[in-house]
């Protein structure tokens, strides 16, 4: 069954899921005190859900706009999702710690770990600080080899012939970049130049980004079953290990041979995991599911991100011309190197306004609640809530000048703003600015680009409070005339 006839079928069937729900599950009434957006009776509530899933940014920007500073909630299939906004409010989300507001239970719950990717990674998320650490210092040592990933897969991905333009896929290219880009760091050569292997991670990525949205479309008590129904774990895994069982074997002896360190003993995400995995998670399929689950962490944000901004290049090419300035200066000075990419502020901002204006999502820096707690306003917030900070703010003309214009160097003299605008806990955002730096510093210094509908940016949407960037449209290529 293709994805969107999936999705048809499940949102054929959503009003029996919404019945069923109200029947199974209480009304929350210790959220009464905070203002609601669409309808709060406990039946006719399930509306709002309804509507929710395809006007999301619509009600959240309501909210924003009749309760800026404070907070309102908006109903979700298993509960309400409360948004917040304003400085204080956001900072005090920002602040408080995981054991009060949770950012990796909260991705839990959005993702449906459980049933996405599985038990031993929502109960032992060991890979976490492995990306945090390792993987966050060994950026500058393995630049090169990023860059060397970065003009190959291009090349490989977008066959020019002569001067003439060149229409390529622009989601497809960009998640074939990012997946080999990152499996360079994550396995290494040969295997992240492997067809069937890069083809298994952009698929197990897309599987998993559609089976949480289908379970989260389920009451709690038929999400075990929703959960069989709709995802892919073991097949993609079993597919895993007849690419990666070899080369996890080979390292096993290389390790009861040598010990710690051996001579070309590979320095990638593999290995890091193999050297701290403990019990169960030693085994050849337990590593196989981590690296996927890595994958589907960097290619899936990573590729939206991108995405967004070759879209906003490609409708506006004169804005290639200061950014080639830029990263010629830098290069010259800097090679291509992680201390270049700290220094090229103009791309830094090009990649910032293109999130600021689309993003991730209507919502941000979402936690769940692990305990009661009250806000410094009085805003009361029980255990298992959802709690957001609505993305509305940066389309806040008392925040930015022109909010709904796109500005390509708005950033280059707001860093610490901007910092303090988007904070996120994500473990792997080091990796993340610098790998997009690079491919956007390589995309001006290589190639012209325009869209198909020159100066038109493709249409996008939303599911909910998600982002879904344009899968079909084309973005134009040449060498680089200039």
């Amino acid at each position: 069954m293709s994805d969107s006839s999936l999705f048809i079928y499940v949102l054929a069937v959503l009003p029996v899921i919404l019945l069923l729900s109200s029947l199974l599950k209480p009304s929350n009434r210790k959220l009464s005190h905070i203002p609601t957006i669409g309808p709060s009776a406990p039946l006719l509530s399930y509306y709002g859900v309804y509507k929710f899933l395809f006007h999301g940014p619509d009600m959240i920007r309501e909210g924003y706009t009749k309760y800026k500073g404070g907070a309102f909630k908006i109903a979700e299939l298993n509960g309400w999702h409360v948004i917040v906004s304003g400085p204080s409010l956001s900072d005090e989300l920002r602040k408080a710690g995981d054991d009060q507001l949770s950012f990796e239970e909260a991705v839990n719950t959005s993702l449906q770990i459980q049933y996405t990717l599985g038990p031993s990674i929502h109960h032992n998320a060991y890979h976490i600080p492995i990306v945090r650490s390792q993987l966050t210092r060994s950026i500058t040592g393995l630049f090169p080899e990023v860059r060397d990933e970065i003009i190959a897969s291009f090349a490989d991905a977008i066959p020019l012939t002569g001067d003439e333009w060149t229409a390529v896929p622009a989601l497809d290219t960009v998640m074939q970049v990012v997946c080999r880009t990152s499996n360079r760091m994550f396995v290494g050569l040969p295997k992240c130049r492997d067809p069937d292997y890069r083809a298994l991670n952009v698929r197990f990525t897309i599987d998993v980004v559609m089976g949480a949205a289908i379970i989260n479309l389920f009451p709690d008590v038929l999400k075990p079953i929703a959960g069989r129904l709709f995802t892919n774990v073991n097949p993609s895994v079993a597919r895993g290990m007849r690419h990666l069982e070899g080369m996890i074997l080979e390292r096993y002896r290389a390790m009861e041979e040598f010990g710690d360190d051996w001579t070309d003993k590979p320095n990638d995400m593999l290995q890091w995991l193999m050297d701290v995995a403990q019990g169960e998670e030693r085994t050849v399929r337990a590593l196989v599911l981590r690296i996927l689950t890595v994958n589907f962490a960097a290619i899936h944000t990573s590729s939206t991100s991108f995405v967004q901004a070759l879209y906003y290049l490609a409708a506006n090419p004169e804005f290639a011309g200061p950014l080639r300035e830029e990263v010629e200066a830098v290069i010259s000075a800097e090679g291509w190197s992680k201390a270049a990419m700290g220094k090229m502020r103009k791309v830094d901002s090009f990649l910032k306004e293109s999130q600021r204006i689309m993003g991730l999502g209507a919502v941000s820096m979402t936690r769940k609640a692990m305990r009661d707690m009250v806000f410094g306003d009085g805003t009361f917030v029980p255990a298992g809530t959802t709690v957001s900070v609505a993305a509305t703010v940066h389309h806040d003309e008392a925040v930015y000048e022109a909010p709904d214009v796109f500005d390509p160097w708005r950033f280059a003299n707001m860093r610490d703003e901007w910092a303090r605008a988007r904070s996120t806990r994500c473990p792997g955002r080091f990796f993340a600015a610098n790998e997009l730096k690079a491919m956007l510093a390589h995309v001006v210094m290589t190639y012209d680009v325009k869209m198909e509908e020159e100066g038109v940016l493709p249409p996008h949407s939303h599911f909910g409070t998600a982002f879904v960037p344009n899968r079909t449209a084309k973005v134009l290529f040449r060498k680089r005339q200039e």
